[in-house]
C-alpha cells in the first residue's frame, strides 16, 4: 500500500522535467533598434574598454618589473662589494695567522733552548745535598786556608 504511493523512482513527462524557458526570444544587450551598426558600437566600446586597461595594467607591471630589477641590481652590487670585502679580510686574516704561527715557532724554538740551558745549569745551581752549616763551614776553611796562602806569599809568617 505504501509503496504504490511512493514517487521517488516514478517516471514524469518530458514536459515537468524540462527546465524553465524565456517567454520571448533573447534581444542581447543591443538597444532596441537591434541592427549591426549598433552592435559594432557596442564591440567599439568594449575594445576601447578593453585596450585601456591593458595598456595601463601593462604600463603598471612594466614600472613594477623595472623598480624589481634596479633593486635586484642594487642588491647584486651590494653582495659583490660585500663579497669582496670578505674576501680581502679573510686574506688579511689567512696571512696574519701565518705570521703568528711563524712567530710561535720561532719562540718556541727560543723556549725550548733556554729549557734546555736551565737542565743543563740545574745541577750545578740547585741544592747538592749538602746543608747550610756545612757549606758555611766549607766556606770559612777557604777563606782560611787563602788568607794562610796569602801570608805566605807576602813572606810574614814563615814559622
Amino acid at each position: 500500500a505504501k509503496s504504490a504511493q511512493a514517487t521517488a523512482l516514478a517516471q514524469q513527462s518530458p514536459a515537468e522535467d524540462a527546465p524553465e524557458t524565456f517567454d520571448k526570444p533573447y534581444q542581447g544587450l543591443l538597444p532596441e533598434g537591434g541592427n549591426v551598426v549598433s552592435f559594432l558600437e557596442v564591440i567599439l566600446t568594449d575594445f576601447a574598454r578593453l585596450e585601456s586597461e591593458t595598456s595601463t595594467s601593462e604600463a603598471m607591471e612594466q614600472d613594477e618589473y623595472e623598480k624589481f630589477t634596479f633593486e635586484s641590481k642594487k642588491d647584486r652590487a651590494l653582495k659583490e662589494n660585500e663579497k669582496g670585502h670578505k674576501t680581502a679580510k679573510r686574506s688579511d686574516s689567512e696571512q696574519s695567522l701565518a705570521e703568528t704561527d711563524e712567530e710561535l715557532k720561532l719562540t718556541q724554538s727560543q723556549l725550548d733552548k733556554a729549557v734546555a740551558y736551565y737542565e743543563k745549569l740545574k745541577p750545578t745551581c740547585v741544592d747538592s745535598g749538602i746543608t747550610h752549616e756545612e757549606r758555611v763551614q766549607r766556606r770559612e776553611e777557604e777563606i782560611q786556608s787563602l788568607q794562610e796562602a796569602l801570608k805566605i806569599l807576602q813572606g810574614t809568617d814563615l814559622s
